[in-house]
């Protein structure tokens, strides 16, 4: 590696968790930058690193990620019961990290029941927004401070206090149930805390091979994703280096994650969703529904606009391109390489801020010639059907990164490496 980053391009939901799978085999090293457990993808993870597949590989979340104390437990008892007896010995906290709460689940509920129609921002009702939010006003509590009884409790007493206030009635919350969880949670957590930053220095100053899993994708950056109808951590390259304080020097493949489609959960603005009978036929034949919350995915065509965007933040050096198989049947594949302003008529060829203008903007389309052939498979990119190859090279020429790896089916085999 030694130090390889994967990041999801656009909204989630990507299939990022099928190539950190089969990268981990391999790795020393994986670990969480950002995010919580709001991320998740088809095995069981929705906190943990993937990495605890493989038995000689450590694991770490982050600085960066908001650690729920009872998601991180459940998750281990569930790989437990899978057979896999190691994982209590492969996995790190960074004590620098906060803690996401019961309380902030409640406080993502209120908020969420305050907004109306399409104001709301459809969020995965984890109280990851909250986390952040008590994270950015300095009103957090760290993973350390869990082992300080009465700073912990006095913490938390407050801030349950503050949120009474606010919300009143639709604050649903019992303080004293989750003072008493974090007291048995006391005696199970020491074992499992490290410093972080001093944990990834020693591991990169060493030369392992280190593999970051990114967690939800560029289009929900607080930043640089639709905002507001985004996450509240930072997903792309910079929330990697800095939620585990990485060395940028030794970084040596920053891999895009993009779904030869697009989807989306929740609200936001979504320019080449596809509310006929081919987004119906993506979401069946692709089973758009989310890992963590069930819900169905929105579902369009891939917009080359969004993932040049992505590349202008991440600098990706390839693309993993998952789900080519999900076109196998379509006559006609559709990509957005531009918008319009229906005004002026000019061409707009950069992803805009301002969602209101956003949504003015028609998608100009180009059109491709389907393959209409099963390619589950297909184990090379020559064996592939000459339309397939022609829709790959052009994402490759559009964009100026090329593809490594295509994904061809659901298996972990159903995989071409480039």
């Amino acid at each position: 590696m030694p130090t390889t980053i994967i990041l999801g391009s656009q909204w989630g939901d990507e299939g990022k968790g099928k190539l950190s799978d089969i990268l981990c085999q391999k790795a020393q090293i994986c670990a969480r930058a950002a995010g919580g457990h709001n991320a998740g993808h088809s095995v069981v993870f929705h906190l943990l690193p993937s990495g605890l597949i493989n038995p000689n590989c450590e694991n770490l979340i982050g600085s960066g990620v908001v650690v729920n104390v009872e998601a991180f437990f459940k998750e281990l008892n569930a790989l437990e019961e899978k057979g896999l007896k190691h994982v209590r010995e492969k996995i790190l906290i960074s004590d620098r990290a906060h803690v996401n709460l019961t309380l902030h689940a409640a406080v993502d509920r209120a908020e969420e029941a305050q907004l109306e129609g399409n104001k709301k921002i459809g969020t995965t009702g984890r109280g990851i927004g909250p986390s952040y939010a008590t994270k950015a006003s300095r009103k957090g509590i760290r993973v350390h401070e869990i082992f300080k009884e009465a700073v912990f409790e006095k913490k938390l007493r407050t801030l349950a206090e503050g949120y009474k206030k606010q919300f009143g009635e639709l604050f649903e919350y019992d303080v004293e149930e989750e003072i008493a969880r974090f007291r048995e949670y006391r005696k199970l957590l020491p074992n499992f805390v490290c410093d972080g930053p001093n944990f990834i220095d020693q591991a990169q100053k060493s030369g392992r091979d280190l593999l970051v899993e990114g967690a939800n994708a560029l289009m929900l950056d607080i930043d640089y994703g639709t905002y507001p109808y985004v996450t509240s951590s930072n997903t792309g390259f910079g929330g990697a280096v800095t939620g585990l304080a990485l060395d940028y020097k030794q970084i040596k493949e920053v891999i895009g994650v993009v779904k030869a489609y697009t989807t989306r959960v929740g609200g936001g603005p979504f320019k080449t969703e596809d509310l006929g009978e081919a987004g119906t036929k993506l979401q069946e034949i692709g089973r758009e529904w989310g890992v963590s919350t069930g819900r169905r995915r929105r579902c369009g065509w891939l917009d080359l606009v969004v993932l040049k965007y992505s590349q202008l933040i991440n600098n990706y050096t390839s693309w993993n391109l998952t789900k080519l198989d999900i076109l196998d049947t379509f006559p006609t594949i559709k990509v957005a390489v531009a918008y319009k302003d229906k005004e002026t008529g000019e061409v707009i060829e950069h992803f805009p801020a301002d969602l209101d203008y956003l949504d003015t903007l028609e998608v100009v389309y180009k059109e491709f010639e389907g393959w209409q052939t099963p390619i589950t498979s297909v184990k090379t990119f020559d064996a592939l059907p000459a339309q397939a190859q022609a829709y790959v090279k052009f994402i490759e020429e559009f964009t100026g990164i090329p593809v490594k790896w295509i994904g061809t089916g659901p298996a972990r085999d159903d995989m071409i490496c480039l």
